[in-house]
Order: C-alpha cells, then sequence, then structure tokens
C-alpha cells in the first residue's frame, strides 16, 4: 500500500481590516468632498422667487441660498475641514473630529430643508422694495436647490458617518514618516584628533606616550 502524503491547499487569505480600511477612506473622502461642494454650490444659486407690490406695479424679487441662510454654507466648511482634521489627529482625537463631521453633515440637512420654504428673506427685499416695513412678498415660490443642498449635507453625514466607524483602520498624516516603529539610527560619533591638547593629556594618563612613533 503506497503512502499517502497530505499536502495542504493553499487558502486565500481574507480581506481583513486593511482592505476594508482602504475602501471607507475613498468612500469617506469622495463623499465628503463632493457634499461640501454641492452644498456650497447650491447656496449660490436661486433658492425662492416672488413679487413686491410697488407703486408701478409687480416687481420682480428672488433670494439666493445665501440670502435665506448662511448656515448650509458654514457647516459645509468646517465639514471639509473636519474630514481634512480626521487624518491629523488619532484615537479621541479622531473620533471627535468625526463627530464634528457628522454633526456638521446633519446640520447642512436641517438647515437646507427649512430653508426650502422659508420667505423671511423675500419679505425683507419687499419691505425694503416698496418702502413698506409691514410689506410681504407675493406669488411665492421655492426652487430645487434647497434640496440640492440637503443632499450634500447628506453626503457630508456619510462620511462623517463612516469616519465614526472605521477611522480606526485609517493611517495618519505622521504615519508615512515613520518606518515600522524602529528608532532611528544615531549618527557615529567624529574620531577624536589625536593631536589636541586634551587627547594628550588623556594618552600621558593612560601612560603612552603621544609623542612615540
Amino acid at each position: 500500500m503506497e503512502g499517502v502524503t497530505a499536502v495542504p491547499h493553499p487558502r486565500s487569505e481574507p480581506a481583513g481590516p486593511s482592505r476594508t480600511g482602504r475602501t471607507s477612506l475613498a468612500a469617506a473622502l469622495l463623499s465628503g468632498a463632493l457634499g461640501a461642494a454641492v452644498a456650497l454650490l447650491a447656496t449660490r444659486q436661486e433658492w425662492s422667487e416672488g413679487t413686491a407690490t410697488v407703486a408701478g406695479g409687480a416687481f420682480p424679487l428672488t433670494a439666493t441660498g445665501s440670502d435665506v441662510t448662511g448656515v448650509p454654507a458654514a457647516l459645509a466648511v468646517v465639514g471639509l475641514a473636519a474630514l481634512v482634521a480626521v487624518f491629523a489627529v488619532r484615537r479621541a482625537g479622531r473620533l471627535a473630529v468625526s463627530s464634528v463631521l457628522t454633526l456638521a453633515g446633519a446640520g447642512t440637512v436641517a438647515a437646507a430643508l427649512l430653508g426650502a420654504s422659508d420667505s423671511t428673506a423675500l419679505d425683507e427685499k419687499a419691505a425694503q422694495a416698496s418702502g413698506d416695513a409691514s410689506a410681504t412678498v407675493g406669488a411665492l415660490s421655492h426652487t430645487a436647490w434647497p434640496y440640492v443642498a440637503a443632499v450634500g449635507g447628506l453626503l457630508l453625514l456619510v462620511a462623517g458617518l463612516l469616519a465614526l466607524r472605521y477611522g480606526r483602520l485609517w493611517p495618519a498624516m505622521s504615519g508615512r514618516y515613520e518606518r515600522g516603529g524602529a528608532p532611528r539610527p544615531r549618527r557615529a560619533a567624529a574620531p577624536a584628533d589625536p593631536d589636541r591638547p586634551e587627547e594628550l593629556w588623556k594618552a600621558l594618563d593612560r601612560g603612552e606616550d603621544p609623542t612615540g612613533a
């Protein structure tokens, strides 16, 4: 009977945390950067329009997102800064910055949705156009840009949630300057000059003849 040799079959290694970290990092960067850009772009667009009654008739009025509320743009900038800062800190600091990113995204969504039906900015413009402090805008309508800003905030929120969940697997900025945690080699000391006076005295103390060949 011939002997049977058991040959182990190679097993494929699981993707592990490294692959998960790279995937989540790429998703967070893309989501956060795109979300901030979309929110900032949307706040510069027209959010609402209407008319004000003046002596000459109806006067058209428009309001951009920044006229309605400055919160989405400000939070988008905060979220973008937090996304970059995630890589400059570790452990508790990274958790705190990730929380800021998450809150910035949630706040952007809430502020954009609240601004979608707001008429305060146009009412103020109607009062200025008519010269009547109690005047309000008429024929009020809103565009889809507030909801676009909310989508940008949602992308920031996703980036924040990814950072909270997988941020511990992401590298830090200083990581590329570390080489496997090994201590840096010390510089070799320069050889002593035997002709220096202190070296001559040391040779005499050792019983050597510093002038000998």
